[in-house]
């Protein structure tokens, strides 16, 4: 019985040893993966030039092997390149100007990047793996240490979480499909514009091509910036009051820089934006007002029908926003009245006004701005239909939408002047071939500190993408202090709150009118 009993003793001690020892494999491997995980997040990435850029090179462990690219502020694409439970993402951190301008000065330099593009990839994603295994290995190992206090096991812990990712990072590289590419997952602005990326199966059929049109894309932007960096300097004139009207942005954010570099080489006093910021208001695109704020003058603004609440709410929160909806303030000396577009097109499911009713909704806040006081010196919508009944009520009238540039001067004695796209058109503006693409337009206008009347303007045309003039043209306004003769009495609608819809936010909905 007692040998029974001893027996009995010894087997369980042995089962509690393999368990004690079970237990302390298991938690050198846990803080092997823990730390291992730990140390990828501290130091798993990268920055490493490719071209004219330097390029964000990250790498972490997730359930699903994919290769994510960041196109902020449009969103991000997803390839399913790899097996392996490993996520790589990339982004541009910045595009070195000096560079890219290089390539534009020397064409050979363009032929030069497509040759290295390639090896510099690859050198970026070497030392990626090469430092993220070595921060995997130290954050596993400082776990260890501190742990266990021991030096034996911070080690193992190392080995452990270097294998994994040595194993994790082989079978990436055993099971990578470089036609991934030809499958790409959309989110955020990209899930309804497919076209920004083009055809990916041609890109990978013909990827010499697309390389050279990369390229090139780069030597354009550049292009871009030089011709706006040398638009003429004017003088200062406390007379007048310069405006700076933009309109249709469209998400571009190029336009951004030739927004500031008109501001500082005209002493803009402050900037009009008639509408339609972005392209579908969504949520994503939000971030994109955030520009506003580094303008550093008043930037009054008035919803577009590509514009959501959301937007209208986005830039309301930049300290230099003046958001005119339904109502008139005095900015720089000059009153404006402005009203955001009562549509929002994006949302198919939503009631949108049709064009007459559009215009009884401008009439209804034409009569609501001919009774302010001080009177109306500038009334700003995006649409010139609903803009139609400011006729003779207000001396000038700043619109958009269109992307067509033009100006009317009624009997009444209005100034209608509609500005161009300031951002290409946005994406669309490639829509009809690189061949032509919309130009960028925004115009300068000098308006009498004494009379608040249009003196003069400058309308300013950049060549889009692909193109390299700059073009002034001065006008002249002949009669700047004529009459107002108001419209002919006639049955109008009955005074009240004006109708609006209320612009929803369904960021997949297509793209309808401009």
């Amino acid at each position: 019985m007692g040998r029974a009993l001893a027996a009995l003793r010894d087997r369980l001690a042995a089962r509690r040893q393999g368990l004690l020892k079970a237990g302390r494999v298991a938690a050198v491997v846990l803080a092997g993966l823990g730390g291992g995980w730990l140390g990828l997040v501290v130091g798993g990435q990268v920055l490493t030039p490719v071209g004219p850029a330097d390029v964000s090179l990250s790498v972490g462990p997730s359930w699903d092997g994919e290769t994510v690219v960041d196109v902020a502020p449009l969103g991000t694409l997803a390839f399913d390149t790899h097996s392996a439970p490993l996520r790589f993402e990339a982004s541009i951190d910045e595009i070195r100007l000096a560079a890219a301008e290089e390539m534009f000065e020397n064409p050979e330099a363009i032929d030069r990047m497509g040759r290295t593009i390639v090896g510099e990839v690859k050198a970026g994603v070497i030392r990626l793996m090469a430092q993220s295994a070595a921060a995997a290995a130290l954050g596993a190992g400082l776990v260890g240490l501190a742990l266990f206090r021991s030096w034996r096991r911070a080690g193992l812990s190392a080995a452990t979480a270097l294998a994994a990712f040595a194993a994790a990072g082989g079978a990436a590289a055993a099971t990578f499909n470089p036609s991934a590419i030809a499958e790409p997952r959309y989110s955020g602005l990209l899930a309804g514009a497919p076209q920004v990326v083009g055809s990916a199966e041609a890109v990978v059929s013909r990827f010499d091509q697309y390389r050279e049109q990369l390229a090139s894309l780069v030597g354009n932007v550049s292009r871009l910036y030089e011709v706006t960096s040398t638009l003429p300097v004017y003088e200062g004139d406390e007379s007048t009051v310069r405006v700076l009207h933009v309109s249709d942005i469209h998400l571009n954010p190029a336009s951004w820089n030739v927004i500031s570099s008109i501001q500082e080489q005209f002493q803009v006093d402050l900037i009009v934006d008639s509408g339609d910021l972005t392209d579908r208001g969504s949520a994503a695109e939000d971030a994109f007002a955030d520009e506003i704020a580094d303008l550093e003058v008043p930037y009054v603004w008035v919803r577009g029908n590509h514009d959501s609440m959301g937007t209208q709410r986005a830039v309301e929160a930049q300290p230099n926003a003046v958001v005119l909806d339904g109502r008139a303030e005095e900015v720089g000396g000059i009153v404006f009245y402005g009203a955001g577009d009562p549509r929002f097109t994006p949302d198919k499911t939503a009631a949108n006004p049709g064009a007459e009713e559009l215009r009884r909704i401008g009439e209804g806040q034409a009569a609501e701005a001919a009774a302010e006081e001080p009177p109306v010196d500038v009334a700003v919508l995006h649409d010139p239909a609903q803009a139609e009944g400011f006729d003779g009520r207000v001396p000038l009238v700043l619109s958009g939408h269109g992307h067509r540039r033009w100006t009317e001067l009624t009997e009444s004695g209005t100034r209608y002047l509609v500005q161009g796209s300031t951002g290409g058109a946005g994406l669309r503006g490639l829509e009809g071939g690189v061949d032509r693409p919309k130009p960028y337009e925004a115009s300068v206008l000098y308006i009498d500190t004494e009379t608040k009347r249009l003196q003069a303007w400058d309308d300013i045309t950049l060549g889009g993408l692909g193109l390299t003039s700059a073009q002034i043209e001065r006008h002249i306004e002949e009669e700047p202090d004529r009459e107002l003769v108001p419209p002919s009495p006639t049955p109008s609608p009955p005074v009240g709150p004006t109708p609006s819809a209320t612009p929803s936010r369904e960021a997949d909905s297509p793209a309808g009118t401009p």
